[in-house]
């Protein structure tokens, strides 16, 4: 029969052994719980505090980014997300969108149409499918089998303002195109990461893509690896601007796996834009990357390519103000909380 201090070491061993074998998830609310925080691309006050309504109530953060990203994609002055998203050079609004949980389950869509909540549908497949990603009108025909409604999504505006581009086809991508001033909510692609009071990490990715893009083109938004990535041992990241890039140097997967490396998610961004300028064919003078990182005890950072990059931040009420490499040029509290928009550090300038 082992002696006791055998038999206490066998127990230990036991117990580290079954631990291990838990899913990530598991593991993570096992070794610990944390505060919530939410953190998002641009200005996006309404999904940000959206998102945090679920956190500060004790919610998943899964159902945190998606309850998030649902109002962008339903504001039809959103010209870059959604209802009112900037169609293709045909006149077609596609949307992309993907989402991912702290067990590395995922789920994607691709150059989806008529369907308002894509990153919804995105939950779906990684719910009810064997798959990944899904595309076209397979995608369609799926969200409508899940009870999706058809719903047109070119606006007016957004109509009139592409048969104006028709008029001078001038296909050039913008640096901070969509960019307004604090506190109206227009921008880029909207990239959401967050975790919950169980120390639980998910993020999701929702966008209509480059306006006037060619007819099938696909960015980095619904690329796991590329617009988004999560591990919830280490961490999540999330990226806006020039998506080829972000596809390019698989921009998200390589913050988190910096940051499993040891870094910062501050200095895991920066060092994922430095390399993206290192290795991009494209003139990086002509293209923005703002890059965003979430990490297992919550902390964040950003790092953008250009000048303009802004992002939001939630924190609770207990947090003082945020210390951040950039500046904080608006704040704004929220239920339980503050939400704070940052103005990225940032490379060339």
């Amino acid at each position: 029969m082992p002696n006791p201090s055998r038999r206490d070491f066998l127990k230990r061993t036991a117990a580290v052994g079954a631990l291990a074998a838990l899913p990530g998830s598991a593991r993570a609310a096992t070794k610990r719980r944390s505060r919530p925080v939410a953190i998002a691309t641009w200005k996006n006050r309404g999904a940000l505090e959206a998102a945090w309504n679920v956190l500060v109530s004790g919610g998943y953060a899964l159902d945190a980014v998606e309850a998030g990203l649902h109002i962008p994609e339903a504001d039809p002055n959103d010209h870059s997300v959604g209802l009112g998203g900037r169609p293709d050079r045909d006149g077609r609004v596609t949307l992309d969108s993907c989402i991912m949980d702290e067990r590395h389950r995922c789920g994607s869509v691709a150059a989806i149409e008529d369907i308002l909540h894509p990153v919804s549908v995105a939950r779906k497949v990684m719910e009810e499918t064997p798959h990944v990603m899904l595309v076209g009108d397979g995608a369609r025909q799926f969200a409508l089998e899940q009870g999706f409604e058809r719903t047109n999504l070119l606006t007016e505006q957004s109509e009139q303002e592409w048969r104006e581009w028709i008029e001078t086809n001038d296909y050039l991508p913008a640096i901070n195109n969509e960019r307004r001033d604090w506190p109206d909510d227009n921008h880029d692609t909207c990239g959401m990461i967050a975790i919950d009071s169980e120390g639980r990490l998910s993020g999701a990715c929702t966008t209509s893509g480059w306006a006037y893009k060619l007819r099938g083109r696909v960015g980095d938004s619904p690329i796991i690896g590329a617009g988004l990535f999560v591990d919830g041992e280490i961490g999540a990241a999330t990226a806006t601007g020039h998506g080829e890039e972000m596809i390019r140097t698989a921009a998200a997967h390589t913050i988190v796996e910096r940051m499993r490396g040891g870094l910062a998610p501050q200095e895991a961004c920066q060092q994922a834009v430095e390399h993206l300028r290192r290795v991009t064919p494209t003139d990086p003078a002509t293209i923005q990357a703002g890059l965003l990182a979430l990490d297992e005890k919550g902390d964040f950072g950003g790092f953008a390519l250009q000048r303009g990059f802004t992002y939001v931040v939630a924190l609770p009420d207990s947090e003082r103000e945020p210390s951040v490499k950039g500046e904080i040029t608006g704040r704004v509290a929220v239920r339980g909380g503050t939400i704070y928009v940052v103005e990225a550090p940032y490379l060339l300038g």
